[in-house]
C-alpha cells in the first residue's frame, strides 16, 4: 500500500471488481483507450489483473478522507517487451484536480528506487494532450511516436538518475 497527501493505493483484490469495472464502461476515460470494454472482456481483464506476473503491479486509488473510489494505476510490461509501462485511469470527477499527478508520481518513485528499475515507459495517443502534459510534468521524455491500435502513440520514459 501507498499513500499520497490525498489518495490510498492498495493493490488490487477481488473485492475491487466492481469499482475497478467502472473504469472500464466510462467513455470518457475509454476515448483514447480503444473505447468501452465489453462485459466479457471486462472479467477476463479483471482475473488476469488479479492473478498477474511477480512483474505486474495493479493498485485501486482511493479518496484518502472519504474512501471513494477514484481509479486504477499500474505498472505491467509494455506492449515491446523490454521496460515496464506506467498506466493510469482516473474517473472524470477527479480529472484537473492534481490526483493524477500526485499518484503517478508516486508509482514512478516506487518503481525506480524500490523495484530499482532503471526506466520506466508509459504510452498515450498523441491526441490526449492532458496525459502527455502530465508525464512530461512528472519528468518523462518523449522517446518517440508510433501508430499503434490504430492512432498516433507517443512513447515517453523516464531513466533512473544516478547520482
Amino acid at each position: 500500500m501507498f499513500e499520497t497527501e490525498r489518495c490510498f493505493i492498495n493493490t488490487f483484490k477481488k473485492t475491487d471488481f466492481v469499482d475497478v469495472k467502472k473504469v472500464f464502461v466510462n467513455p470518457e476515460v475509454r476515448k483514447f483507450l480503444g473505447g468501452i470494454r465489453q462485459e466479457d472482456s471486462i472479467k477476463v481483464l479483471l482475473d488476469e489483473m488479479l492473478n498477474s506476473s511477480d512483474h505486474s503491479f495493479y493498485w485501486v486509488v482511493r479518496e484518502k478522507h472519504t474512501d471513494i473510489f477514484i481509479g486504477l494505476v499500474s505498472l505491467d510490461l509494455h506492449q515491446e517487451g523490454i521496460y515496464l509501462e506506467i498506466s493510469y485511469q482516473l474517473l472524470p470527477n477527479w480529472w484537473g484536480k492534481g490526483y493524477a499527478t500526485e499518484v503517478v508520481q508516486c508509482i514512478i518513485n516506487y518503481a525506480l528506487n524500490e523495484l530499482s528499475l532503471k526506466k520506466v515507459v508509459a504510452e498515450t495517443q498523441t491526441a490526449n494532450k492532458t496525459s502527455c502534459k502530465l508525464l512530461e510534468r512528472l519528468g518523462m521524455e518523449l522517446e518517440r511516436t508510433i501508430i499503434r491500435f490504430g492512432a498516433e502513440q507517443a512513447i515517453y520514459s523516464i531513466i533512473k538518475k544516478t547520482k
